[in-house]
């Protein structure tokens, strides 16, 4: 059986995948919050379980991570990535991280439970009816979108890393190889080189830089067409007869394959970066909009200020942990160092004067202001990523406002903006003696 360690450092052993050990044989409980239950998958660092919610009674999947195992494979920066950008992203079509726990050894996501396993498992069973595959496609493209407006690129979209909830809706997982804009090179594209060969897109395979969101509607494509064709349309038992199969473009629709999809795929898997259809013409194209249902602002109210005292819209443990140390998750791994560049400060404020008061110097600043949520996001020229402010209640009186920033924006969020927002950072009272 596969262990996992709980929060006082003791091994207990954990059903495997065939779920015939029931959860509540699994003794102790996890941080005494998580009835552990059978093993979901695994993979060279990290293990995937079915879990309880003790609290809620509520069904969720745990990723333990082994924090030795990424520390000897360098990839500790690949996993504070994974929560920053898995915190900010709320969406009916997105895994949900509810909070990230730790012990000296692991490190553990508690993540929305999806019932319904990969999507990758329904495919292999044969292919989807042209209109099954355009509502899942729509579901993709509507989180990719989000995705994208959040500054986030997957980078890594395939059928294995989308999932299916009780209700048979897809949720994209696993942004471990996901980037974000303020890796964006000064040439304005991403240089890393990573994906899955056969979703790869053609100017990845060539090294000379690519454009995030084009890389993620190629990747969109090639799984639209899997879900119509039940096979993958650039394939060959050698990778490097694959890839140029890849470079040139050059595929074959299924008999079955209506006119407007085939003129739509091939818009998609366009060689030609340049060229290929983009998010908004997706959105916008016939075939697609057929049937689709809007989401305009998805679970954006989860971040709205609430006035109640509810729960809802206040910093829950995760962000707390998060935030001990800014955006540097570094005490999840025992090491010190900064990756991302990120202040807080904590303002008695309402948020439409704090937001007010960003937009009028981003003004001054001639910066491009994007509303996203509760924050802001300033950019400069050529929509560069410039500064991301984000807005958290902390109590009924007291916001919490963060600042990141990349190397372009930095000196002018700490030069330029910092000292004209001090009258915003509350200053508490002083305790007098005796009282």
């Amino acid at each position: 059986m596969p262990e996992i360690t709980n929060e006082d450092g003791n091994s207990t052993a954990v059903a495997g995948g065939n779920g015939d050990v029931p959860a509540e044989a699994l003794s102790p409980n996890l941080f005494k919050r998580y009835e552990l239950g059978k093993l979901l998958g695994c993979g060279a660092f990290a293990k995937v379980y079915h879990a309880r919610d003790l609290r809620t009674g509520q069904s969720v999947a745990i990723k333990s991570i082994n924090k030795q195992r990424i520390m000897k494979g360098n990839l500790a920066a690949h996993i504070k990535r994974e929560i920053l950008i898995m915190r900010k992203l709320r969406h009916p079509n997105i895994v949900r991280l509810h909070e990230v726990l730790a012990t000296k050894t692991k490190i553990y996501f508690i993540m929305e439970f999806a019932k319904g396993g990969e999507l990758f498992a329904k495919i292999a069973k044969g292919r989807f009816t042209e209109d099954l595959s355009r509502k899942y496609f729509q579901q993709l493209i509507s989180a990719v979108d989000y995705c994208h407006s959040h500054g986030v690129f997957h980078r890594d979209l395939k059928p294995e890393n989308l999932l299916l909830d009780e209700n048979w809706e897809l949720k994209v997982t696993d942004f471990g190889l996901s980037a974000v804009t303020d890796q964006v090179r000064p040439d304005g594209l991403l240089h890393t080189l990573c994906g899955t060969p056969a979703y790869v897109a053609p100017e990845i395979l060539a090294k000379k830089g690519y454009d995030g969101a084009k890389v993620d509607v190629w990747s969109c494509g090639i799984i639209l067409y899997v879900l119509n064709a039940g096979y993958l349309p650039f394939n060959d038992t050698n990778l490097m007869a694959m890839y140029r199969k890849i470079y040139k473009g050059e595929f074959r629709c299924p008999k079955w394959t209506s006119p407007d999809l085939k003129r739509f795929l091939t818009r998609i898997l366009d060689p030609n970066p340049s060229t290929r259809i983009t998010v908004h013409e997706i959105l916008n194209d016939p075939w697609f909009r057929k049937g689709y249902k809007e989401i305009k602002h998805p679970l954006d109210r989860e971040f709205e200020f609430k006035e109640s005292g509810g729960e809802e819209g206040y910093l829950n443990a995760f962000h707390l942990i998060s935030y001990s140390s800014g955006a540097d998750l570094s005490g999840l791994f025992g090491q010190s160092g900064n990756c991302i560049s990120s202040e807080m400060f904590v303002s008695a404020k309402l948020p439409e004067i704090i937001i007010k008061r960003i937009e009028a110097l981003a003004e001054e600043e001639r910066l491009r202001v994007a509303k996203k949520g509760t924050g802001l996001r300033l950019q400069g020229q050529n929509w560069k990523y410039v500064v991301m402010v984000e807005i958290h209640r902390l109590t009924q009186e007291l916001l919490v406002v963060e600042v990141k920033s990349n190397e372009f924006g930095r000196d002018l969020w700490k030069d330029k903006f910092k000292p004209r927002l001090n009258d915003l950072v509350h200053a508490p009272e002083p305790q007098v003696a005796g009282n």
